[in-house]
């Protein structure tokens, strides 16, 4: 999405005022004319357009089977309760990060998921035609976004939606509560203080939306907050009433929340003033609020039309749901009360469960008729002619009709106890890879194995006929038609190389081949991990133009992405000591005396004088000015600089948190890459470490990472940690305890990381099946050799229609490097930073052949790449940022890895 920075000024003015769009844009804000028809409003010559309507597929891929099921064939309400068994949702999505979220609570409470469209993916004749023609919604919701409601780029329909369709229940939530607001004339301006990730209590005036829900300070009704803009109370119309506001002027952290007995101001004296309805507000009648307190909820006094400023479908806010479910109750009231012909007219749940391309590609759940569909080529299909004996969609023949189809065999051996006889995962690794300077060879190493954060360690080398080293490079950043698109080039066992152009990007050619293996499940029953043998390597950071992001601004001077397809493989069991040594071919192939090899290899090694957890002797340190340093590509003022700017970003609503990086570069010549590994996982040990060696491509890459990016096991469980909170380790237990202390109580960490946490979330909410997308740690700090880091874990049970590649494809890059909204930050940053983070902030890992995969987070990271070595870093900018520090904080995150190159040198 292009996006357009509007206007700044503290005051965003009334777009009436302004001749904005309902005066000066007749086809974009004036209603056609209306003619009353079966008790209700519709709009007279409102046919679909062909606008886009060839890209939407009416189908039930996203109604869970047992919705669906329900549904066949009975009346749409119970009687006498006269309670809807589903409402249909059209939740309209302002290119935020947490739409998903309000999708995943609407699946959950509506009975069916909500259609998720974009704001500029219909015209109004499009909304006209499925709201009155199809009558295919029960309400509307409008998500949050960046940006602000008097930027046409920013809200889209939106503001038209909100002022003709008044006679349908609409729900805004943040952007889309300003949009209410504004349509009707009030002022949008800056808040006092933008705020991102913090809470509030707030007080209400016993609406219907707010039923159920306590009120005021110490009440439990507490809400995140991320917005920069506000509505103006004293702007408001008379037709627009306020129904909920902050309790107390300051925010809260997420741990003061906790607090039984948070201190705040007292509410008490502040509600004198009576609205119209006969409940309180702090507001007297010119408008004005008392005490400082911000307007966080507005209705309209004669349209079911309502918005709140805080996110309820944040993790950290308290009665979220309630409110969804209120406003779903809001909407069957309305109906029931406004047609007597609600039941005849209410059609059936499929014209509500259309799904637009970006949501997702896969309609692999058989519909109840016949379809068309485009799918990932383009080309037109008949799901009802591609479903095979078991009822299921043929996977391979509906999405790429062309795939070769490979028939593989794991074979595999067991040896307990061993790890620890012959060295452990240091000398097994240098013992059976390490000669001929470790070229091609890959090792994701668990290093640090403390509080099981990671238990398997996957190496191997150069291997059988299967073996592959594939490198993708996307074409030039100035054609950015090209997307995707970019050189692949393949090396097979025997040295053969064949190049191709791929017009879909590289992520699509690793879905083609991971749908293309077929295997038998038995042959890894009994193994504890999930990586049989399949792609190892990683993503760049630049592969973010597969994912949503229109274009990279700078080029990277590594490949995009590297992998090699790994046939055998030794696995290391840290928990049990265990050895594993795995092989996979074709089946039509005889087998290969790899297994019994490297059996007898490992049987034959001897424990290295230096063992695992032994320190190596270090050669000695020369001085500074022998051994030279690391020269940042900005300078101290330039990043402070780059600071300033995000913070101005944030100030305007343009982001909620915009992680900010930068590159730090040393020429190094020819080293001995391993002995360099070897050094920094001794002096830096991570749970998703990893050394990789791409030879051919003058490449290697020494990562110590903490992070795992996203993880999909065999059971379908979708797992993210992200990481956002670093500070130093102390010198003495009592420093490190305070350290530890000061990190877990941080105001602005604890802000970063439930955005980022809520960013997860939305980003498994578009995979995973509604209702299973949970948080079973939040905040918790984790200790390493050199910082202390605050984790997350994010969890959902992804959707059985969707690929590994869906999986990634909905969460690349990581969010703890982008900020949020992810799209519109990653956007800013390209703007900011001088240059392409190339590998850095993108994902090392493997995807297994049987569709599981588990990659980390490329930080804490040494490049070398053609002689020199580069070291990524940088922060997560909030409105809390002080900018000094960060640029301290970005030093830190450095100094590892740069130590750990400087001292072996």
């Amino acid at each position: 999405m292009k996006f357009t920075l509007c206007s700044s000024s503290s005051e965003l003015r009334y777009p009436f005022v302004e001749g904005l769009p309902r005066c000066s844009n007749k086809n974009m804000l004036e209603p056609e004319p209306l003619v009353k028809v079966d008790n209700f409003i519709k709009k007279d010559n409102a046919q679909a357009s062909n606008h886009d309507t060839r890209k939407l597929v009416m189908s039930s891929n996203l109604m869970p089977q047992r919705l669906k099921e329900s549904h066949v064939g009975k009346k749409q309400l119970k009687e006498p309760s006269w309670k809807l068994e589903f409402v249909r949702t059209l939740l309209i999505d302002n290119y935020d990060s947490y739409t998903y979220n309000i999708y995943q609570e609407l699946s959950v409470i509506n009975g069916m998921p909500p259609v998720v469209v974009r704001n500029d993916d219909l015209t109004w004749k499009d909304i006209c035609n499925y709201l009155y023609e199809e009558d295919a919604f029960d309400n509307i919701v409008i998500s949050p976004g960046p940006g602000s409601p008097t930027c046409p780029a920013d809200i889209g329909i939106c503001l038209q939606v909100l002022l003709d369709c008044w006679n349908v229940p609409i729900l805004g939530v943040c952007l889309g509560h300003q949009a209410l607001g504004y349509v009707h004339g009030a002022k949008v301006v800056h808040a006092s203080e933008p705020v991102h990730g913090r809470l509030s209590e707030i007080e209400h005036n016993g609406c219907r939306l707010f039923n159920d829900i306590p009120s005021g300070h110490n009440s439990g009704f507490k809400v995140v907050r991320y917005h920069s803009l506000v509505i103006d109370a004293e702007s408001l119309p008379d037709e627009l009433i306020p129904i909920a506001w902050t309790s107390s002027v300051n925010a809260l952290s997420f741990i003061e929340t906790k607090k039984s007995d948070v201190a705040s101001e007292s509410a008490a004296g502040s509600f004198s003033t009576k609205l119209k309805n006969g409940s309180y507000s702090p507001f007297s009648h010119s408008g004005k609020v008392q005490s400082e307190r911000v307007l966080m909820g507005i209705m309209h006094s004669t349209r079911p039309h309502y918005g709140v400023q805080f996110h309820p479908e944040s993790v950290a806010t308290r009665h979220g749901r309630q409110i969804f479910k209120n406003f779903r109750k809001i909407t069957e009231d309305y109906w029931l009360r406004s047609r007597a012909s609600f039941l005849s007219e209410r059609n059936f749940p499929f014209t509500a469960c259309m799904q637009m391309p970006h949501v997702g590609e896969l309609l692999t759940d058989v519909p109840k008729r016949r379809q068309l569909l485009n799918n990932a080529d383009g080309q037109l299909y008949k799901i009802a002619d591609n479903i095979n004996c078991s009822g299921m969609v043929d996977m391979v023949n509906l999405l790429h009709p062309s795939i070769g189809v490979k028939n593989l065999r794991l074979k595999w051996k067991k040896f307990k106890h061993l790890a620890g006889h012959v060295g452990g995962a240091r000398n097994i690794f240098y013992e059976l890879f390490g000669q001929d300077k470790a070229e091609n060879t890959f090792w994701l190493d668990s290093s640090s194995i403390e509080k099981r954060r990671a238990r398997f360690s996957f190496m191997g080398g150069k291997g059988g006929t299967l073996w592959k080293h594939v490198t993708f490079k996307l074409s030039d950043k100035s054609d950015t038609t090209l997307k995707g698109r970019g050189l692949l080039s393949v090396q097979d066992a025997l040295g053969s190389t064949k190049r191709s152009f791929l017009e879909e990007g590289f992520l699509d050619f690793l879905k083609k081949e991971l749908l293309s293996f077929c295997y038998d499940e038995k042959d890894y029953e009994g193994l504890p991990f999930d990586f049989h043998g399949g792609y190892i390597g990683y993503l760049g950071y630049n592969l973010k133009v597969e994912c949503g992001v229109d274009s990279n601004r700078h080029r990277s001077r590594t490949p995009d992405a590297c992998f090699f397809f790994a046939d055998n493989l030794v696995v290391i069991d840290h928990c049990n000591d265990d050895v594993y040594i795995l092989s996979i071919d074709e089946v039509c192939r005889p087998l290969t005396p790899w297994l019994d090899d490297t059996e007898q290899k490992l049987l034959n090694l001897k424990t290295s004088a230096t063992g695992e957890g032994k320190k190596p002797t270090l050669p000695a340190l020369r001085s500074s000015q022998c051994r030279g340093s690391f020269l940042a590509d900005k300078s101290r003022e330039a990043y402070i600089k780059d600071v300033d700017k995000c913070l101005e970003y944030i100030k305007d609503g343009e982001s909620y948190e915009l992680c900010l990086t930068t590159q730090m570069r040393k020429r190094i010549g020819d080293i001995d890459s391993l002995g360099l590994y070897l050094h920094l996982r001794e002096k830096n040990p991570a749970p998703y470490a990893a050394w990789l060696n791409f030879s051919d491509d003058d490449l290697c890459i020494c990562c110590s990472s903490p992070e795992r990016f996203l993880r999909l096991d065999r059971n379908g469980v979708l797992e993210a940690k992200p990481i956002k909170g670093t500070v130093a380790r102390g010198a003495t237990p009592e420093e490190d305890e305070q350290r530890k202390l000061q990190l877990q109580y941080s105001e602005k960490d604890q802000a970063e990381n439930l955005m980022i946490v809520d960013l997860l979330r939305n980003d498994l909410g578009r995979v995973c099946e509604p209702g299973s997308v949970h948080v079973p740690h939040l905040m918790d700090v984790e200790s390493y050799a050199t910082v202390h880091t605050m984790v997350s874990t994010i969890r959902g049970q992804k959707r059985s229609d969707v690929t590994a590649i869906d999986c990634v494809r909905a969460a690349f890059p990581g969010g703890s490097m982008t900020g949020a909204p992810k799209l519109r930050s990653m956007e800013l940053l390209d703007s900011i930073e001088s240059s392409s983070r190339g590998i850095y902030s993108g994902s090392i890992g493997f995807f297994s052949y049987n569709q599981t995969f588990d990659l980390n987070i490329v930080i804490r990271t040494v490049v070398i790449h053609e002689g020199e070595a580069s070291i990524g870093a940088g922060g997560a900018i909030v409105a809390l940022s002080n900018p000094e520090d960060e640029y301290e904080e970005m030093v830190l995150k450095t100094r590892a890895p740069a130590k750990a190159v400087l001292e072996f040198l």
